[in-house]
Order: structure tokens, then C-alpha cells, then sequence
């Protein structure tokens, strides 16, 4: 495994970190399904963080630039991933129409959940989509989200996630990316693990710590979880991306999937040719 070059903050993971792999994997899950989608098409990766998923899909894309706020990261990236169909650049999320580019896909994983108002995101998608385009977006699933994450601002129920895509696009199909028993058996130790910190503090006193606390405490916090699940021996084998799969929405989904179109269509799931 390469060494990341960079560590995980707690806001994003980076790839190359061991402790982490399942974590990742289960990213990589939503940018294998897009994969097929962005075959020989445009693709714009908002909140692509270090770059590992637009790398993947610069893979098939016709071309692919990858977005994100934090400047390190653009900066990593840059540095790590070069394809001749691939770029990266610093934006906000909320100005990505500035950067004078239409394309077909934008893809949007595990991101939403960290904005506190959507909307000026969405709107900015519908601008640079060109007609007949996508949004493929994942968002970790309320329902089954058992251990806090201080980065995150709202997580969503799929109907909720429905009703708020659906006032932008006329077509939004909910999928749910899903993990078998290696992955259930993994998230049942980081819930368990993660609620023996929880139980130190009973009456929610880590809500009132100030945010430079948070951000040095949590990172922290997320590595020692990890290095206990490793030590239990719960996993006889790690966790891959071959664990988890894509398919209808349902409660016990780690994630939803939404499929945001800008015309209802009817073959919305089969790979565009």
C-alpha cells in the first residue's frame, strides 16, 4: 500500500493510510458503480479530497477534474494522480459554475452531509450539467450511522434525500450502497468501540468543547478505534471493495445513492453506451 501523504484529519479520509482500508473501500464502492457511468464522458468530482476517486474515474471518463475547497489536498493530488484527461483544482462547491465548464457527470460522494445549506451546491450543478447529464451523490445513511461525526452538519434518511434532490431534478432514483457480513462485522466493532469513548461523557459535554479541540481530539480518537478493531482479531481477512455492493435502497443501507437526472428517462440505470 503506498504511504498517503497526508493523515486523516477526521473531515476526509486519504488513501494509503492501513488503518483506514475498510473506510475507503467503502468510498471507492460509489466511484467503482460511477465508473461505468462517466465511460468516455465529462466528469467533474465535487469534493474529490486527495483525488483517489477522480483518479478511478479519469480511468473511463473522457475527462475528468476533480474540485475541492482545500487547496493541500488540490496540492496532493496534483502531485500523486497525473493522467493526461486529468485536473485539479481548488473551488468552493457553491462557485463551481466559475469555472467556465459544462460537463455531463458530476459525481459527489460522501459530502453533502458536511454542508450546512445544499441548496447553492445544487443549483450550481444544474448550471454546468449539459442536458440529458447526471448527479451521482452518496451520503452516509442516517438510519445506520450509530457513531457521531463531529464534521458532519445533517445526515439524511433516503425519502428526505429524495424530497431535497427532487426540487432540482425530475428524475432521482435511490439506490443504497450495501456491505456483506466482513463489513457488518467491521461496523458493529466501530460502533462498539467508538460507544466505550461515548460513555465517558454521559451528558453530552463534548458538544460545549471548542472546535480546535474537536479537530485535535478526533482524528485521534478515530485511529485508536481502528487500532482495536485490528487487535480483536475481528476480521480474519480486511475489508475491500469487493464487500460492499450497489442495489435498491433500503433501511439497513450504509449509504444512499442517488442517481439525479435532468430529464426523466427511463433507462436511468443502465450505463449510458
Amino acid at each position: 500500500m503506498v504511504a498517503p501523504e497526508a493523515v486523516f484529519t477526521g473531515e476526509r479520509l486519504v488513501a494509503g493510510d492501513p488503518l483506514f482500508v475498510a473506510d475507503l473501500s467503502r468510498h471507492l464502492a460509489a466511484y467503482r458503480f460511477a465508473q461505468a457511468r462517466v465511460r468516455c464522458r465529462a466528469v467533474l468530482d465535487a469534493g474529490c479530497g486527495d483525488g483517489y476517486g477522480t483518479d478511478l474515474l479519469a480511468a473511463s471518463a473522457a475527462r475528468a477534474v476533480g474540485v475541492d475547497r482545500d487547496r493541500a489536498a488540490i496540492a496532493a493530488a496534483s502531485r500523486r494522480y497525473r493522467r493526461p484527461n486529468l485536473r485539479f483544482v481548488a473551488c468552493e462547491l457553491d462557485r463551481i459554475a466559475s469555472l467556465g465548464e459544462q460537463f455531463d457527470i458530476v459525481s459527489n460522494f460522501q459530502v453533502i452531509e458536511h454542508l450546512r445549506d445544499p441548496v447553492p451546491f445544487l443549483e450550481q450543478v444544474r448550471r454546468i450539467l449539459h442536458r440529458g447529464g447526471e448527479l451521482i451523490l452518496t451520503t452516509p445513511n442516517r438510519l445506520m450511522s450509530p457513531v457521531e461525526n463531529p464534521y458532519h452538519v445533517h445526515e439524511y434518511e433516503a425519502e428526505e434525500l429524495r424530497a431535497l434532490l427532487g426540487r432540482f431534478f425530475p428524475q432521482v432514483v435511490m439506490l443504497g450502497v450495501f456491505g456483506d457480513e466482513r463489513v457488518v462485522a467491521y461496523e458493529r466493532a466501530r460502533a462498539a468501540n467508538a460507544g466505550c469513548i461515548l460513555r465517558l461523557d454521559p451528558i453530552g459535554f463534548r458538544r460545549l468543547v471548542p472546535r480546535r479541540v474537536v479537530e485535535f481530539l478526533y482524528p485521534r480518537l478515530a485511529r485508536w478505534v481502528r487500532r482495536r478493531i485490528a487487535r480483536s482479531g475481528v476480521l480474519s481477512e480486511p475489508v475491500t471493495v469487493e464487500n460492499f455492493a450497489v442495489r435498491a435502497v433500503a433501511p439497513d443501507a450504509l449509504d444512499l445513492l442517488a442517481i439525479c437526472s435532468t430529464e426523466a428517462a427511463p433507462d436511468v440505470l443502465a450505463p449510458p453506451d
